[in-house]
């Protein structure tokens, strides 16, 4: 709900309004067109194993559609998946007869996310349905079982989104959530990509870490836009450094969450600690450099992760904007300064190629003209300084190269960055 009211905001350091960008998305492969399947599902209220959902089947009969007291009017006509293996749905259709489809909140690589109105519990929820293609199904049990995980351990719903209930229906694995506001992604883009002010960044920072470090798992994925405010609502402040914009105008203000709560969605790459970890992981602008170099990865890889959010979150811009490797590592090494001998020594098969005579082939290597000005126009590290370099050198520690050197997170967490503040209150 959108306050007209324009309030001061104890907020102070603003920045300077950065210049829109288009979002850059994660590389995904052309896949084949899905299969019809079944409904099956469990209600997840004290937390308890579930059951994973029978072999799809090529045809819907009429009893897979009633099982659970389905009424016979329930469900829409059976219609062909997208190219892609997307569910296809009209407004105001039923997903099963519990759930009425309201509107759509967005779409990514896994699927689709609905919102809902749950007749039962007579509230919105948001319901997440996945590609109705091999891997994402696979993907989607394992963040059902990686949520009732999850579940056990915060009691209290914190930090990570809730898990309501879950079902299979017509081959598409389906996730009820608990409905929240909008990423930080989207809450930037809406706002013309202008930074949050430091203090929001910090509790933002904060609730992060913490949930890092409670987590005893790597998420592998964290990235703006599976952060996400618990409340939809925001008030409008001024936006000083608009300066040459009269109050008149509409881009005179900002917008600010009312709340800095937040918890953290999309578990279904995450896993448990294990050695010799070497597949590609986290979307492109977030990845680690051990991720890369394929020098295998661990928690550490989320500690980056978080890094290039605060970054963005302060500067409105996504901190490594590239497609292709090794444009990203030469970016490292302009914000970050050189890559470490022993990292380049270390790479592997694949990733030989970027280096040449024990340095990164930079810019020798480059594709073209305009990626090396790419990366000769990007600021060093110290242009998001802020609170007297506090912020700069927590992000220092979280964007280490060595991931054995980088911050953990609860060391993290007792930086200045941090205890200052409390100090201050």
């Amino acid at each position: 709900m959108e306050m007209e009211r324009v309030t001061e905001f104890p907020f102070s350091n603003l920045d300077r309004r950065p210049r829109k960008r288009a979002r850059l998305g994660w590389d995904v492969p052309q896949v084949p067109k899905a299969q019809v399947g079944l409904f099956c599902g469990q209600e997840v209220g004290n937390v308890t194993s579930f059951a994973p959902p029978r072999a799809p089947s090529d045809h819907v009969t009429s009893s897979s559609l009633f099982v659970k007291g389905l009424a016979r009017n329930g469900s829409p006509p059976w219609r062909e998946d997208d190219k892609d293996g997307h569910y296809m749905f009209a407004l105001g259709e039923n997903l099963t007869s519990r759930y009425k489809i309201h509107s759509k909140m967005g779409e990514g690589t896994f699927g689709q996310v609905l919102e809902c109105w749950d007749r039962e519990r007579k509230e919105m929820v948001a319901i997440k349905i996945v590609r109705g293609i091999k891997k994402y199904r696979e993907a989607a049990m394992i963040e059902i079982e990686v949520l009732q995980q999850l579940a056990k351990h915060d009691k209290g719903g914190n930090r990570c989104v809730q898990i309501r209930n879950w079902f299979d229906y017509r081959n598409h694995i389906c996730i009820v959530f608990e409905k929240l506001g909008s990423s930080l992604y989207d809450f930037l883009r809406k706002n013309n990509y202008r930074s949050f002010p430091i203090d929001l960044v910090r509790e933002i920072a904060r609730q992060l870490l913490e949930f890092m470090h409670d987590l005893c798992m790597i998420h592998t994925d964290l990235k703006p836009e599976n952060v996400l405010l618990v409340s939809s609502e925001y008030i409008k402040v001024p936006d000083y450094k608009s300066s040459s914009h009269t109050p008149k105008d509409s881009s005179y203000f900002k917008r600010m969450p009312k709340s800095s709560a937040i918890k953290v969605i999309d578990f279904g790459s995450t896993t448990y600690e294990r050695p010799d970890q070497n597949y590609i992981v986290s979307t492109r602008h977030y990845r680690a450099p051990e991720v890369i170099l394929g020098l295998g990865w661990t928690y550490p890889c989320d500690i980056w992760s978080v890094g290039c959010i605060l970054v963005e979150l302060c500067t409105g811009e996504a901190l490594f904007q590239t497609h292709e490797n090794l444009e990203h590592l030469a970016m490292m090494e302009r914000v970050l300064g050189p890559l470490p001998q022993h990292m380049l020594k270390r790479v592997d098969r694949h990733a030989e190629k970027y280096v040449r005579r024990g340095r990164l082939d930079w810019p020798e290597g480059a594709a073209s003209r305009e990626s090396i000005k790419s990366v000769m126009k990007l600021p060093r590290l110290q242009h998001v300084d802020h609170s007297a370099g506090d912020l700069t050198h927590l992000l220092q520690g979280l964007l280490r190269y060595d991931p054995t050197d980088r911050l953990t997170a609860r060391e993290a967490l007792r930086h200045p960055f941090f205890t200052r503040d409390q100090l201050r209150r």
